[in-house]
């Protein structure tokens, strides 16, 4: 049976090779994910260690709140700590630094973007012995005035030294000279980062930590004991000061990264193994036509004398051996996946770190694992139906026989469908991930056993405008579409999962972004606005006082946001100046009053307050950083607005909190003119991060980033579409082979080879239209039951993009098209006599 197999395989190698094309790209975007994923967690880890390799131990606070982790928050310790750390017997060196927020601004006057590599500013530490940055031309800070630059971004930006440079910080911004021009380590900057190095003085000035560390590093005696040393460093330190080892600061650091990198693994996963399950439809689909057409020669092998399980057996084989020989092509294009992801997520604003390319032995394994599995997995029905032919039907032509009744397959169908339709219900509610997975895979592929009951009478209503379009050719293409239900129920369903996740991201995507416009309508009043154009930080609150002088402008409100722990959990705070409130924002209060703002109370959301159990009068323990544990108590409940929050303060409780706090925005109450808008932008010019809008404009903003993400979703579903469209060109190909003596007939008795063309894109078109329609009704569907349950997150609009859903069912058509384009020239040329002879 070996020799069987192979000689089918090469029998049918053509039958097959669209087939493998399918698991080569699923596989590829697997093992792609797999290596870029490796990558930047090799390259996080590798730099932490090159960082990090110089220190035995670090002193800095304990976590205030939130994991003791890299990331936990901290708050910084005294300079004087280091004189007395120097002094512990065995400490050979010992630094303080000093890191925070520092963004050049290049010659054209624009901030340098990373696209989240990060714009550290930090103490240039002139030890060896602990800092890793070097000065490789120029030389090092030694005023006020003085900064170092990393040899990337001089490099990139085209700065020298000697040369002037505009630096943004956390509420001001200051020219410097640069003195020099340094690499970290061998390379020319940090991962993709921006370092901008001071002297200590300055560095504690511009970061907003005079005499203060954020941690002191120290580097031990040749020979010491290292956990005795350990111990003497923790006997001086005052309390909420701890000491850690070199070790356990590279853990927790690169622990921390992978922690973030896990939800963007997990995600391109996610599209990954969509792409995989798409392209199970079209295994499934190809090894059913392939066991259709091979049922003379599969029942003559049983009448030699094969068993039914060496035939079951030698199709599952069959499918392996594809399954393999595809994993291992998509193992090879793997890397170059990876670096196509890379260019796609750049594309999308998205900038990774580089570093060298990780091909681990978990990929390969994953990989081949995946991409045999499916492929073996898919073809395990069509192998049933081999062994259930009689050898009798090597005598003649007749069919084989239903495999199954109908009423049998549809009440399969429809009992996967109920339980898909359960458990993502409980899966959106709870919620539960891979619940919500289970259940679309379930309603996925219920709803393909169940569409052959529509598949002849839709293709007969979508292949009517065709019939009467394109004549003989639209009419033959109808009733080859309605002559097996299956078959065109079989072949849709890939493209069928495909447009109803693109459908459900259309539906969940303008609602999110019609409720990004709500709640800002909701939320503000204010005519113009001042943010970030970073998104993050903050600006000077000179900046507050210098837009509420602009003539035109007659109130204004500074809003600030910070993290703090509220009965023992973390959450986010915004807070508010309570003068002037009504004039530029909304708050639609259902308990308590807003007035209790400039009280010291604590305003919540009703979502939070319905979830809790809270009510006005209430009160919750919290705890800030700067002043610790205390209480608040519940001044009032107003309607949820993700602009908002959950939690808002006033902005004089804000700052008794929290040290010296920057306002990340400014609403605006203006006499509407243009004129005033100009002399608002002219006087926010002192900080070119410092961006205003209209209110109008940052709507625009919002709805654009939702649109931002969605366009990266589109694009990477877009690979389970052309899977879709494979398995069409691939059922197009095998039907032409199965009808080449109808076709040759139909040329004997005058159609022309254009007619046969059509005839074959009709099919497509029907093909490719009914899957779409089955599709964009399930996502529109999922969509839905998505937006319904994160109301409570602040998707509070519902929207069905019409317009968009009939563009996919257009562009279905049009794809289709495109499909069957091989078949049908393939069609066309078969030469007469001899596929009338076949």
């Amino acid at each position: 049976m070996r020799k069987v197999t192979l000689k089918g395989l090469l029998a049918h190698k053509l039958r097959l090779v669209l087939t493998a094309l399918a698991i080569v790209l699923g596989v590829t975007f697997v093992s792609g994910t797999f290596v870029l994923t490796d990558t930047l967690q090799n390259t996080f880890s590798t730099l932490f260690s090159s960082v990090y390799q110089k220190i035995d131990f670090q002193v800095r606070g304990t976590p205030q709140f939130g994991s003791d982790s890299a990331s936990a928050v901290r708050n910084p310790i005294s300079q004087s700590l280091l004189t007395t750390i120097r002094a512990v017997p065995g400490v050979q060196a010992a630094e303080g630094e000093v890191e925070g927020y520092a963004q050049f601004v290049a010659h054209d006057g624009k901030p340098i973007q990373t696209g989240g590599a990060g714009t550290l500013g930090l103490e240039f530490d002139p030890d060896p012995q602990i800092s890793n940055l070097h000065v490789i031309s120029g030389r090092a800070p030694s005023s006020a005035s003085d900064v170092v630059m990393d040899a990337g971004t001089a490099q990139k930006y085209h700065f020298a030294v000697g040369q002037p440079v505009r630096i943004l910080f956390n509420g001001l911004s200051r020219t410097f000279t640069i003195s020099g021009i340094a690499q970290f380590g061998t390379a020319d900057n940090l991962a993709g980062a921006t370092l901008a190095a001071f002297t200590i003085p300055t560095a504690q000035q511009v970061m907003g930590e005079p005499g203060q560390f954020d941690d002191i590093n120290v580097v031990a005696d040749p020979g010491a004991d290292k956990a005795a040393l350990q111990r003497s460093i923790a006997r001086v330190l005052p309390a909420g000061v701890e000491v850690i080892t070199g070790k356990t600061l590279v853990s927790q650091s690169t622990t921390s990264v992978n922690q973030a990198l896990s939800f963007f693994s997990t995600a391109l996963l996610v599209f990954a193994f969509i792409s995989l399950f798409v392209g199970a439809f079209t295994i499934y689909n190809t090894f059913s036509i392939i066991v259709g057409q091979r049922t003379r020669e599969l029942a003559l092998l049983r009448i030699v004398g094969a068993s039914r399980r060496q035939v079951f057996r030698s199709v599952l084989a069959e499918a392996a051996i594809v399954g393999f020989i595809s994993s291992v092509i998509g193992l090879g294009l793997g890397v170059l996946a990876a670096l196509g992801l890379e260019a796609l997520l750049k594309g999308f604003g998205i900038t990774l770190p580089s570093g060298s390319l990780i091909f681990s032995p978990r990929t390969v394994l994953v990989g081949l694992a995946v991409g045999v599995g499916v492929t073996v997995v898919s073809a395990i029905g069509p192998a049933r139906n081999a062994v259930r032919i009689p050898p009798i039907a090597a005598l003649g032509d007749q069919p084989s026989g239903d495999d199954a009744s109908l009423r049998r397959r549809f009440g399969w169908g429809a009992a996967v469908v109920v339980a898909g339709l359960a458990l993502l219900a409980i899966g959106l509610v709870k919620p539960v991930i891979i619940a919500v997975g289970i259940g679309a895979v379930g309603i996925f592929v219920g709803v393909a056993m169940l569409s052959p009951a529509v598949a002849r009478p839709l293709s007969s209503v979508i292949g009517r405008p065709l019939a009467r379009l394109l004549g003989v050719s639209g009419r033959l293409g109808r009733e080859n579409s309605m002559r097996s239900p299956r078959r065109t129920a079989q072949t849709a369903s890939a493209l069928m999962v495909g447009l109803a996740l693109v459908a459900a991201m259309a539906v969940f995507g303008a609602s999110l972004s019609q409720s990004a416009t709500s709640s800002v309508d909701d939320a503000i009043s204010a005519n113009l606005l001042v943010t970030t154009g970073n998104g993050s930080g903050g600006f000077s609150n000179a900046l507050v006082a210098r837009a509420a002088a602009v003539p035109g402008v007659t109130e204004s409100t500074a809003v600030y946001g910070g993290q703090f722990e509220i009965r023992g959990a973390l959450a986010s705070l915004t807070a508010v100046a309570t003068q002037h409130l009504s004039d530029t924002a909304i708050l639609r209060m259902t308990a308590g009053s807003a007035a209790n703002l400039s009280r010291g109370q604590l305003l919540i959301d009703s979502n939070t307050a319905k979830q809790d159990h809270l009510s006005v009068g209430d009160t919750v323990p919290v705890k800030f950083a700067r002043t610790g544990a205390g209480t608040m108590t519940i001044g009032g409940i107003f309607n949820a607005n993700a602009l908002i929050g959950k939690y808002l303060a006033s902005a004089g409780f804000f700052t008794s909190h929290f040290t010296q706090p920057l306002p990340g925005a400014i609403l605006l109450r203006t006499n509407g003119s243009a004129a005033t808008t100009r002399a608002v932008t002219n006087a926010m010019a002192a900080d070119p991060n410092a961006q205003v809008q209209t209110k109008a404009q940052f709507e625009h903003q919002q709805v654009a980033s939702v649109n931002q993400l969605l366009g990266l979703v589109y694009a990477l579903l877009a690979l389970a579409v052309i899977i879709a469209l494979i398995g069409i060109v691939n059922t197009l190909m095998l039907s032409v082979f199965e009808r080449t003596r109808e076709i040759g007939l139909l040329r004997a008795v005058g159609m022309k080879r254009r007619q046969v063309r059509a005839m074959i894109r009709s099919e497509a078109v029907i093909l490719a239209i009914f899957g779409a329609i089955i599709g964009i009704i399930i996502g529109t569907g999922m969509g839905l039951a998505l937006v319904s349950s994160l109301r409570q997150q602040g998707i509070t609009q519902t929207v069905v993009p019409g317009s968009s859903l009939v563009i996919f069912l257009v562009l279905a058509a049009v794809l289709g098209l495109v499909a069957a384009t091989w078949p049908a020239r393939r069609a066309a040329r078969l030469d007469v006599l001899a596929a009338i002879a076949s």
